[in-house]
């Protein structure tokens, strides 16, 4: 929205001026171009992804925004997977398990390889009465038994992370093994290899719903809070009612506290200079492996990798966003940041009894605030929140850093099979090929393989990869809009809000920016985090890239992930495209007491490398102090 700097003609500065309607909606879905370079790009996605020219009038006429909380890149063709299947997820939980009375599930769609999403209409009066009914029982019972369902969930998903991790992908030998014949005459090792398969993709899709079991549960809690406190405190902001429940530990934290026990322990072992000299883990076993205090330090490294270094450095919902466990270099330079730390006194420790102290403070007061027929309700809802919270972290762990890394390389031992027998030279080529596509090549190779013949795949799909790989590689280049379509009467769907950052003010800041209308001085966000800090900024745009982060930078990026919370220890602050007050972004900021900004939108775009700015994560305001 535009504003009047003709305030002689005696239109105030603050009165909104008519715009064409043209300026009032985002582009339509189906009149985007495809950049020069990647014609063909929708071969690398299932139709059901894309937009079909015959649903034109119906998909044009709604609301479409860019998930670039969860997929900020551009999807791979296998990747798609973890997209189909997050969605389906968390549509059966609101939809068909729970019933949640205002909210179903969303649509999407791939376009230039980006992810949209559309909220599918809510039911109307009548349909929202008769869910509730349904919820009331369903969710009642959850919030009544919440930690002993919890347990039984952990239980659940950590059988389907050892499933995937145990899974066979049988080797094809020459022959099959004598015992084939003589004693359990089962499949044959092609069969084993197709069922294999399918029971990967069996894991990953029921993954999802065990990923939103609880997920959507905790938040509809904590909006309960939230919109009680509103009611009581109309003045009280999104920030100090997130406040009053911090200060709960979550699995989260518990790499990198495992990180900072390693460094302690370096110290007192007396090996921490050979530690803080490696910078890979063959320095570590070649520094450490002589002497008994050296192969102690490396006993207890091997303890904590498994579970806690299955952490993506990314969102983990990319193949290509390898995890700790692949590459120990981000772990072994914090170890080595920590033990630094150390001689200069610091305890290492995370300010959380700061953050209760402080959590109380406000309950204490805003509760004191209350008549008395109120406060058992406050204390009722507090207390569900406070009970449910660790979860909509918690989840995180398990399913989108442990279970999918697991995932991810369960799919490479496929694919080095497929190597092996001829059908690409990469073994991340698997990863151009759609799932169906994948089965068509495991099919190839069982019939080949039963014949004692030559597999075709060889001669089929390199050329398809390769020209994948150009298509992917220009795509990325691309710009996508934030949004899609007509602009939305309204927003009120409380994941869209607390999650992804999506308001009304947001939609205003986009359209300005298309618009050419934003300011480039200063950016709007979230407030996540309290707190002023200025300093220089350093844009992470990858993961691959947080090596970079010098001592009292501020944080730049587009989303920031659980994972780099290592490097929270040497930045001043931090600063995100995208998310809402309940993101991780905001939410981790708030647990290591660093001022930080979310869903400004534009900051990545805006600011630079090495820019002065100040990020006030009290106003929800970043400002460039500089020209550099």
């Amino acid at each position: 929205m535009t504003t009047t700097d003709n305030a002689r003609d005696g239109v105030p500065i603050s009165t909104p001026l008519p715009q064409a309607p043209e300026l009032r909606s985002f582009p339509d879905p189906y009149d985007l171009e495809t950049p020069a370079g990647a014609e063909g790009w929708e071969e690398m996605y299932a139709y059901h992804n894309r937009f079909l020219e015959s649903r034109r009038a119906e998909d044009s006429a709604k609301t479409w925004f860019r998930n670039s909380l969860h997929y900020p890149e551009v999807s791979y063709p296998f990747d798609q997977v973890t997209i189909d299947g997050a969605f389906t997820g968390t549509g059966v939980t609101n939809t068909r398990i729970f019933a949640l009375p205002p909210a179903k599930g969303l649509d999407v769609r791939v376009i230039n390889g980006y992810t949209y999403m559309s909220a599918i209409p809510s039911p109307d009066q009548e349909e929202q009465a008769r869910r509730a009914v349904e919820f009331s029982k369903r969710a009642g019972y959850y919030f009544q038994n919440w930690d002993a369902l919890y347990g039984e969930w952990e239980t659940r998903v950590t059988v389907a992370i050892r499933g995937v991790h145990d899974l066979e992908v049988p080797p094809l030998s020459e022959f099959e093994p004598i015992e084939r014949v003589l004693e359990d005459r089962g499949p044959s090792q092609g069969n084993q290899l197709l069922a294999s398969y399918h029971r990967l993709l069996e894991y990953i899709d029921q993954i999802w719903t065990l990923h939103s079991e609880f997920l959507n549960l905790g938040y509809t809690a904590y909006l309960q809070f939230l919109t009680l406190c509103k009611e009581h405190f109309p003045e009280i902001d999104d920030q100090t009612i997130s406040r009053m429940v911090s200060g709960v530990d979550v699995l989260l934290f518990r790499p990198d506290d495992e990180l900072r026990a390693l460094a302690r322990k370096a110290e007192e072992l007396g090996v921490g200079d050979i530690v803080r000299a490696a910078s890979t883990e063959a320095d570590l076993n070649s520094g450490l492996g002589e002497t008994d205090a050296g192969r102690e330090w490396l006993a207890a490294l091997e303890e904590s990798k498994d579970p806690w270094f299955y952490f993506s450095y990314g969102s983990g919902m990319y193949h290509s966003h390898r995890s700790w466990i692949d590459d120990l270099s981000l772990p072994i330079q914090a170890i080595g940041d920590y033990i630094a730390r150390l001689r200069t006194g610091d305890e290492l420790s995370r300010p959380i009894k700061k953050l209760q102290t402080e959590r109380d403070e406000l309950v204490a007061h805003y509760r004191s605030l209350l008549d008395d027929e109120d406060v058992s309700a406050f204390d009722e809802a507090l207390g569900l929140s406070r009970t449910v919270f660790p979860y909509v972290e918690n989840h995180n762990f398990y399913v989108e850093h442990w279970f999918l890394t697991n995932f991810w390389n369960k799919a490479r031992e496929f694919s080095r099979l497929l190597q092996k027998w001829g059908f690409w030279d990469d073994v991340e080529d698997i990863f151009f090929l759609r799932r169906a596509e994948v089965e068509e090549a495991i099919v190839d190779l069982q019939m080949a393989w039963a014949a004692g013949g030559k597999a075709q795949g060889g001669h089929y799909w390199p050329g398809i990869i390769a020209r994948r790989k150009e298509i992917y590689s220009t795509l990325t280049e691309w710009s996508p809009p934030p949004a899609l379509g007509p602009v939305p009467d309204e927003i009120n769907e409380p994941l869209t809000i607390m999650l992804w950052g999506i308001t009304p003010e947001t939609v205003e800041r986009w359209l300005a920016a298309q618009n050419g209308d934003s300011s480039n001085n200063t950016l709007t966000g979230f407030a996540g985090s309290p707190g002023i800090a200025e300093g220089p900024a350093r844009v992470v745009l990858r993961p691959d890239q947080l090596d970079t982060v010098q001592e009292g930078e501020i944080l730049v990026a587009p989303v920031t992930s659980p994972s780099w919370t290592p490097v929270f220890g040497r930045i001043r602050g931090a600063v995100s495209d995208i998310g809402g007050i309940m993101c991780h972004a905001a939410i981790v900021s708030r647990e290591y007491g660093l001022p930080a900004v979310v869903g400004t939108g534009f900051g990545t775009s805006t600011i630079k490398t090495g820019q002065m700015i100040r990020v006030d994560g009290n106003a929800g305001t970043v400002t460039i102090l500089d020209g550099i």
